[in-house]
């Protein structure tokens, strides 16, 4: 029973809210003092950059089914950080019933490359069973569409395995795919707002997290960066 209970799916709670900049402050100078950055944040200097590639099928179906606000879906991506390749992640954020999913596996410089070029048969020798299922999603039609980028800064809190992000500085390479180049040009895609902060968390979220979140101003939205990069195509 015990072993069954441990492969269950981690489905996880998932809050997102716009932030200016007095906002930011505000619940910056909270959370450094109650939570811990997290262990890639200690060794960046408290942030550090991701660069995501975000694909999507002809018929955009990741795109349309978050704009038309469906509860049951699905956005594929590349990962990286800080612009290396040492560390690179094919991801699957699934959506259920309002809670998050995520699966992953890690990818060499030339397997990211073959995606992105449309070559995805090396995932079958993947061991990994997620590896199966990104095979089956890329040949129904995945291909590149969007790169999408931002600075974070995250705190962790181990009751419920809280995590709080801010991502700043969110901008859109929206003519490129060029996932490893530094130099593509790219386009900031938040108006009137400096920030997204994320709020992650298992089953509850305690009264003392709640307590330091507050601000009386932040705006809880259904926020996805992936469509805020896309909207210069809509």
């Amino acid at each position: 029973m015990s072993d069954a209970k441990q492969k269950m799916p981690a489905y996880r709670h998932e809050l997102k809210y716009y932030l200016n900049q007095g906002e930011y402050t505000l619940l910056h100078q909270r959370l450094r003092h109650a939570m811990e950055p997290d262990e890639n944040a200690r060794k960046n200097g408290g942030e550090y950059f991701i660069r995501s590639l975000y694909f999507d099928d002809y018929d955009d179906s990741a795109l349309r089914t978050k704009l038309d606000g469906m509860d049951n879906r699905d956005k594929y991506r590349i990962r990286i950080y800080n612009m290396r390749d040492d560390v690179i992640k094919l991801e699957r954020k699934h959506k259920k019933e309002g809670y998050i999913l995520k699966d992953s596996l890690s990818l060499t410089r030339d397997e990211a490359e073959a995606l992105i070029g449309g070559e995805y048969s090396f995932l079958m020798e993947h061991p990994e069973p997620f590896a199966k299922v990104m095979f089956g999603a890329f040949a129904g039609g995945l291909r590149p569409v969007v790169i999408v980028d931002y600075l974070r800064e995250p705190y962790v809190f181990p009751l419920e395995d809280v995590r709080v992000t801010f991502d700043k500085s969110i901008r859109t390479g929206y003519r490129s795919v060029d996932l490893f180049n530094p130099a593509i040009v790219t386009y900031p895609v938040i108006d009137g707002y400096d920030m997204v902060m994320e709020v992650k968390f298992n089953r509850y979220l305690s009264t003392y997290i709640r307590s330091l979140l507050q601000t009386g101003s932040a705006q809880q939205s259904a926020i996805s960066k992936y469509c805020l990069c896309r909207k210069y195509e809509l």
